[in-house]
């Protein structure tokens, strides 16, 4: 039995690798307190749930779902967008529900990437960015992001005979795994420079509802000539909290939703219509549990932010995302002083390098961990600080 060569560039993907070392560890008797993983642990609103159990006891809803969605779904998301961003969107040609925002944006470099192309993929960076482009037969170009520009590309770096080569850039802000944001004249002059190149621009903005402090992150689709060029993904996990429901959509061109359709009616057989209910009561329901969601965050990220401030781990405050990008000590790679903190304190973060090479000597903290796991993790690294001094 031979397996396909292209599996050979594949990484092992950072999450799996990590869960299975606390898995390991774990199975040993040690009590690991997570930071690793952005997966919000505070509940689905109960009036969503109550909605998906209502409507799965609806036989209606125990069929192949379509894979276009519900067309009361794809209102619900240009409702969403219109009342959110003030962006509209024809429910019919320019919205497509996703199994998750990950699946879509694992799919959509099928719609772009033959083998040999190029697409340009920020570094450090969501890792399915360059691997959908690689299983598509392309080639991931880095586009640095460096704390000292804020976390932004820089276009004018982009070689002449790359940028003309590309047929595909990837945007993602708020920034996973920095979090970095972008303004609107940032993502007009993406599509200054998309428009002369004539690429195509995919944002990832699945962390726009997770601000803090009153700031409101802008969507992409927002610029006046992103429907020209680009489509947008977004996702209910984060800002419902409907992480293990698997639903979230694209947005934009009509020509790039109808061929990202194409892709997955030939893949999947749609979302579960329970799901879909679930997700038009969460966009068109009460949104009070954003800003609860949020202020939850913000209290958590002030206190850890404190305590890395004292142990010497250097973070700038993020003004969105449940993430905290620290540097670790000089003298360390992140993968080094991730086992340290792993091995000598019990706590797991992400490492820098997993995201890119640009990420490496930066460490991720995710803040979606229960409070009282919180409080015990801050008391473990000032524990250990003051030990390892």
């Amino acid at each position: 039995m031979q397996l396909a060569k292209r599996l050979n560039k594949l990484p092992a993907y950072l999450f799996v690798d990590i869960n299975q070392k606390i898995a390991e560890l774990q199975a040993k008797g040690e009590d690991i307190i997570s930071f690793a993983i952005g997966d919000p642990d505070l509940p689905t609103p109960s009036h969503v749930i109550e909605c998906m159990c209502q409507a799965a006891h609806d036989p209606t809803n125990h069929r192949y779902p379509e894979t276009a969605g519900l067309r009361e779904l794809r209102q619900a998301i240009a409702e969403w967008y219109e009342r959110r961003f003030r962006v509209i969107l024809n429910p019919d040609k320019e919205v497509l529900p996703l199994i998750g925002s990950k699946e879509g944006i694992g799919h959509v470099a099928q719609c772009f990437i033959e083998p040999g192309d190029i697409a340009l993929v920020p570094d450090p960076g969501y890792p399915p960015f360059s691997i959908g482009t690689i299983l598509a037969g392309g080639e991931p170009y880095s586009m640095p992001l460096k704390e000292e520009k804020d976390f932004l590309p820089n276009f004018e770096a982009i070689p002449e005979e790359i940028a003309h080569k590309a047929k595909l850039m990837w945007l993602n802000y708020p920034n996973n795994p920095t979090g970095a944001v972008a303004e609107l004249d940032f993502f007009e002059r993406a599509a200054h420079f998309a428009w002369k190149h004539d690429l195509a621009i995919c944002h990832d903005a699945a962390y726009t509802e997770v601000a803090f402090e009153g700031y409101r992150p802008p969507s992409f689709m927002q610029v006046a000539q992103a429907k020209e060029i680009g489509v947008e993904f977004h996702s209910l996990s984060k800002t419902y909290h409907m992480t293990g429901w698997r639903i979230g959509m694209a947005v934009g061109n009509a020509g790039m939703i109808d061929a990202l359709f194409r892709v997955k009616s030939n893949l999947d057989s749609g979302i579960p219509q329970a799901i879909q209910w679930a997700a038009i009561e969460a966009l068109r329901g009460s949104q009070d549990c954003i800003a609860e969601h949020n202020a939850i965050f913000q209290q958590r990220r002030d206190k850890l932010l404190k305590v890395l401030d004292e142990i010497g781990l250097k973070a700038r405050v993020p003004k969105a995302t449940f993430y905290i990008w620290a540097k670790v000590p000089q003298g360390y790679t992140s993968a080094d002083f991730t086992k340290k903190l792993l091995d000598e304190a019990g706590i797991a973060v992400t490492p820098g390098l997993g995201y890119g090479r640009e990420g490496e000597g930066y460490i991720r903290f995710s803040l979606t961990i229960p409070d009282d796991c919180l409080e015990r993790g801050i008391n473990r690294l000032l524990t250990w600080y003051r030990r390892d001094k």
